[in-house]
């Protein structure tokens, strides 16, 4: 056997290359601007972490991108495993932040003009990892600024991410495929049958102000005719969606339910790190424009509002019972969903 070079620290990690890759635009100018290479660093920091964030997406894309996957297969686990770190990534950037935040606005105004038109907007990575996660083209805030900041070739870098099947799409053939709620096996010849009795018991502990969900509650889990247009996740997988949360004690729907909060998680450190940074604009730059052209925080709050993924599924909680509410399951139900009936 054909013996391996040893490994060396230094050029296993390539440092050579990561750690000569600073070069501050007020070198170039001779202006004294000593918080630049911070700047520079941290952000190739946020660069870094996108990369291993789109390493563990496609990972798991490529799991739910399978025709079927088994329930004793470790295929749920992992995604759950992969789906984590990436909040724990997430997590990271948010605290991150608050090391920028120890540069004051006069020592990024020692060097920000030399940055234009640069800007973290023309961030690909972070725009890949919306676009694998399943934010649309047509539910992004500023559509007309999304690419105009990009040269042709990360132009078409983001374009061909967003051609790929999302997460958030591929989760919704998955779960739509789920046959718990909907076997005859269990709930006899009767359409929606357990909805319907899942039905008496949310309306018996609404209040008055609660009442008008009743009419949501119906279009999503009652009459397909009157499912909501639009929304990303088709009748089937909200329904199932929604059983996963009821019963997610059950053996076989817990990993499904950890992978549904995850995602939840996801969303909500993104959402986190979207305020972190409106404050941190706000607060250092005030209300001038982005060195990229945009509104500044403006545009980062419009963007905060409105790019939530998995929101149809945090939805879901405005129709949940207390444990001692929930309707009994059938027997055979049950033991289909413990593990030793695998």
């Amino acid at each position: 056997m054909k013996q391996r070079k040893p490994v060396y620290y230094s050029e296993y990690l390539q440092l050579d290359k990561i750690l000569n890759a600073q070069f501050p635009e007020s070198d170039k100018e001779d202006i004294k601007a000593d918080d630049e290479m911070l700047f520079i660093i941290i952000h190739q920091a946020y660069e870094l972490w996108f990369k291993q964030i789109l390493h563990e997406l496609s990972i798991v894309r490529t799991i739910f991108g399978q025709a079927s996957i088994q329930d004793n297969a470790p295929d749920i686990y992992n995604s759950v495993h992969r789906l984590k770190r990436v909040c724990k990534i997430l997590e990271v950037a948010v605290m991150q932040m608050g090391i920028l935040e120890t540069m004051t606005p006069l020592d990024f105004l020692d060097f920000r003009d030399l940055l234009r038109p640069a800007s973290g907007f023309q961030s690909i990575q972070f725009k890949m990892i919306e676009a694998t996660l399943g934010l649309h083209y047509e539910h992004r805030h500023g559509k007309a600024y999304y690419l105009s900041q990009l040269n042709p070739a990360d132009i078409e870098r983001v374009k061909q991410a967003e051609e790929q099947r999302s997460l958030r799409s591929l989760l919704n053939e998955w779960l739509a495929r789920m046959p718990f709620v909907n076997d005859k096996t269990y709930w006899g010849n009767e359409d929606a049958a357990f909805w319907k009795k899942y039905r008496e018991a949310y309306t018996s502990g609404l209040s008055e102000a609660e009442m008008a969900n009743v009419k949501v509650f119906d279009s999503i889990f009652i009459d397909n005719a009157q499912y909501p247009e639009g929304r990303a996740f088709s009748a089937e997988a909200s329904r199932n969606a929604m059983f996963i949360m009821l019963y997610r004690d059950q053996p076989l729907l817990q990993l499904p339910y950890e992978l549904l909060t995850t995602l939840l998680e996801i969303d909500e450190q993104l959402s986190m790190w979207r305020h972190r940074h409106i404050h941190m604009v706000q607060r250092t730059i005030g209300k001038r424009v982005g060195t990229g052209g945009s509104t500044g925080a403006e545009y980062l709050r419009g963007a905060a509002d409105s790019h939530y993924i998995f929101k149809e599924l945090a939805e879901l909680t405005s129709f949940l019972l207390p444990r001692n509410m929930l309707p009994a399951l059938p027997p055979a139900l049950v033991q289909a969903l413990g593990y030793a009936a695998r």
